[in-house]
């Protein structure tokens, strides 16, 4: 039987954060917010971690949280890079953006041999999110379809004061499962309640706040890297010709594609916990306001790992 892992996304820390060791820690004992989430992976039952990230980041990254995690969880790395892609293509000219979320899972594929999950590495999920998705990989293997998860959030609790967000809205049917989704990359808040726009602000649309969101938290068998092989082939015939430059493959694409072709399903695990994050600067002290609170109410101890 196969253990799950948690595939970490982290490839575009060093861009996001201006180099990695610019990463402002979320509280007076020096922890990040990868560090909770990791936390939180090893208490649900994870037992080995894969992050992806880049070359150019390797050094930074192993010295600021590579080498400190490994001390308590067996970790792994992938490298997500612009010319790794399928074998005939080529890397447009004048392209330097990363090719999405998508690719950056189909390069986990020569670590990760069995049931896995995906995160992001700057954003807090909580707690129970983890245990929900460690279970499910657990006790759920493909069969006649694919059996994938994933972890929603409620609308509301993932908005930021500060700005739009990009979010991918769910279709959830009467049995709890996912039957659509679609990539809403400008939601934001309003004084009652939440719309987005796809006409960067010529119109706008009202969307509840109660409405299930994707935050990149996925539960998957190695079923599906064939998949995204496959697709990623598609994308760069396709869109990676049309849009060179900007064209981005992304996960939730794949699965909504799989769900059309009804060749998976994917269960929708909620999660009542807020979601943190730092999509703006202004974010920061939201975070570490959250994080106090929470270790105050002792979901979590003053240091996380033991310390020397």
């Amino acid at each position: 039987m196969f253990e799950p892992v948690l595939v970490i996304m982290a490839a575009g820390m060093g861009s996001r954060y201006g180099g990695l060791k610019q990463i402002d820690p979320v509280d007076e004992e020096g922890h990040l917010i990868i560090d909770f989430s990791i936390y939180d992976a090893i208490k649900a039952g994870f037992k080995k971690i894969v992050f992806v990230i880049k070359h150019e980041i390797e050094e930074d990254f192993k010295e600021v949280i590579g080498d400190r995690i490994s001390k308590e969880i067996e970790v792994d790395y992938v490298y997500q890079e612009l010319d790794s892609i399928s074998e005939g293509y080529s890397v447009p000219e004048g392209r330097v953006k990363p090719w999405g979320t998508g690719h950056a899972i189909l390069s986990c594929a020569p670590k990760v041999d069995g049931p896995f999950a995906v995160i992001n590495a700057d954003d807090y999920y909580g707690a129970g999110a983890f245990k929900a998705i460690y279970d499910f990989l657990s006790n759920t293997r493909d069969n006649d379809k694919y059996r994938y998860g994933m972890v929603g959030y409620i609308l509301d609790n993932t908005l930021t004061e500060n700005g739009h967000v990009a979010r991918g809205v769910c279709e959830i049917d009467g049995e709890g499962y996912l039957s659509g989704i679609q990539e809403r990359t400008r939601i934001e808040k309003t004084e009652n309640g939440a719309r987005y726009t796809e006409d960067d602000g010529a119109t706008w649309t009202e969307i509840d706040r109660n409405s299930t969101v994707s935050m990149n938290m996925w539960g998957f068998g190695n079923s599906i890297f064939q998949e995204l092989e496959k697709g990623f082939r598609e994308f760069l015939e396709k869109d990676a010709v049309t849009n060179p430059l900007k064209s981005e493959y992304f996960l939730p694409t794949v699965v909504g594609n799989l769900l059309q072709e009804n060749k998976a399903t994917v269960k929708v695990l909620s999660s009542a916990d807020k979601w943190y994050g730092v999509t703006y600067k202004e974010d920061k002290e939201t975070v570490v306001k959250a994080i106090a609170e929470l270790k105050n109410k002792g979901i979590y101890t003053k240091y996380l790992w033991k310390q020397a």
